[in-house]
């Protein structure tokens, strides 16, 4: 049932796997101002379970050591289980090869590589980049940079409105040269639009453009399949998927990546250095200078892990359940304006209430042990097309519940009684 047309539907029994989980997550344990924490600020970070902490900790109390370098144990052992993350990525996104994935710290360097090899490689002077309206900023300023170094301009295909949908019915007019590029979110992290990448891709791709997919909000809470998608790069962040901080994936195809220029350089990314020439490693090693995250990836292997032990299908449709639930009881309150597709959207919810601002609510809140987002999301460009300064906004993900989201309405309520002074 679509979200604000009456009751959501209930949760099936599939979802009685997901009771179970909260309790691999240490950090949903604790109370925070007394209150049981309710975290639903999880578009920004998702929390971590014992297998990925564990992981880590088994590295740094066994294994540890650098890659690629050595010939002893320890760093055979490193270097073994560094590139078992790399395939087991591969594997995630249903990537050709490991081959085509980069380790990177995030998604926002993820496409800044991008930007700074494949782009200076392949825009110049009077080209353009399209982009749209509903973007990070980190898929927006990377693009920027590379516009003024080398004289191209940007292109957006607009949103139309509130109800944060692209307006396709332009992009074929858009998808002409000299576009080079076409880069786009594949979740609004803002908005909780899901935008149909596939199709995008296709239209882009038939026209000899270039893709760039953000799944930074997707990748971790649906399937992601990249040969489905059709796109030529993909990037996202570990820490959004149940993975450390500092971690990210681009997916390139192996092609594109081929003809890449290295973008940082220093160790591993060398095949041979002299005083005055030096050659590049291979793909992906090319991209990849310097001692890697390597305690990262490894948890980041157990999050992949994790997450398909789960079914990552049906960590989609409880996160829909939750954010059409969300937008039910939201929709009910006088006075709450919400943002973004009445449906089909993804699991979180963006939402002001009349002259309240964001960040007073998101404290008042806080005292409750709600845990939220209150802001511009790193969405300025289109906070300001909306002519808004901030929102609210409540994510969701699998270890939260139905009455989280009940508990998290009741404390909304008296604390717009008291921000209100009614």
């Amino acid at each position: 049932m679509a979200p604000g047309a009456g009751q959501p539907a209930e949760p099936t029994d599939r979802f009685a796997v997901l009771e179970s989980v909260r309790s691999d997550f240490p950090v949903l344990g604790q109370a925070v101002n007394g209150n049981p924490l309710i975290y639903f600020d999880n578009a920004a970070t998702t929390q971590k379970p014992f297998s990925v902490i564990r992981a880590i900790e088994r590295y740094y109390s066994k294994d540890n050591a650098n890659v690629h370098r050595g010939i002893h144990e320890l760093s055979n052992r490193a270097s073994a289980a560094y590139e078992a993350a790399r395939a087991r990525a591969a594997q995630f996104l249903n990537a050709r090869s490991p081959s085509e994935i980069v380790f990177t710290r995030s998604t926002t360097e993820a496409i800044n590589l991008v930007a700074q090899s494949w782009g200076m490689a392949n825009i110049g002077a009077g080209d353009a980049i399209l982009l749209t309206e509903m973007e990070h900023h980190s898929n927006i300023v990377p693009w920027q940079l590379l516009a003024k170094r080398v004289g191209a301009r940007l292109v957006y295909l607009p949103v139309t409105g509130m109800n944060g949908l692209l307006d396709l019915s332009q992009l074929d007019d858009l998808l002409v040269p000299p576009v080079k590029l076409f880069a786009f979110t594949h979740v609004s992290n803002t908005l909780g639009t899901i935008n149909p990448v596939a199709d995008l891709c296709a239209r882009a791709g038939k026209r000899g453009i270039t893709t760039l997919v953000d799944a930074a909000q997707s990748a971790g809470h649906m399937p992601v399949d990249v040969r489905e998608i059709g796109c030529d790069f993909l990037a996202c962040s570990g820490h959004k998927l149940c993975g450390p901080t500092g971690t990210g994936l681009l997916y390139g195809r192996q092609e594109l990546l081929e003809t890449m220029p290295p973008w940082q350089a220093g160790g591993d990314m060398i095949s041979s250095v002299d005083f005055f020439e030096s050659s590049w490693n291979v793909v992906p090693h090319k991209f990849e200078a310097g001692t890697p995250h390597i305690a990262g990836a490894i948890g980041l292997h157990a999050a992949f892990d994790y997450l398909d032990r789960v079914d990552r299908t049906l960590i989609f449709e409880h996160d829909r359940f939750l954010g059409e639930l969300a937008y039910e009881r939201l929709s009910g309150i006088s006075g709450i304006k919400i943002i973004g597709p009445p449906k089909g959207r993804a699991g979180l919810v963006s939402f002001l209430f009349d002259d309240v601002h964001a960040h007073d609510l998101v404290t008042i809140m806080d005292r409750f042990g709600v845990a939220l987002r209150g802001g511009h999301h790193c969405n300025q460009p289109l906070m300001r097309k909306l002519g808004l300064i901030s929102t609210v906004r409540a994510s969701f993900y699998f270890y939260n519940t139905a009455a989280e989201v009940e508990r998290f309405i009741d404390c909304l309520k008296e604390s717009l009684k008291f921000l209100s002074g009614a």
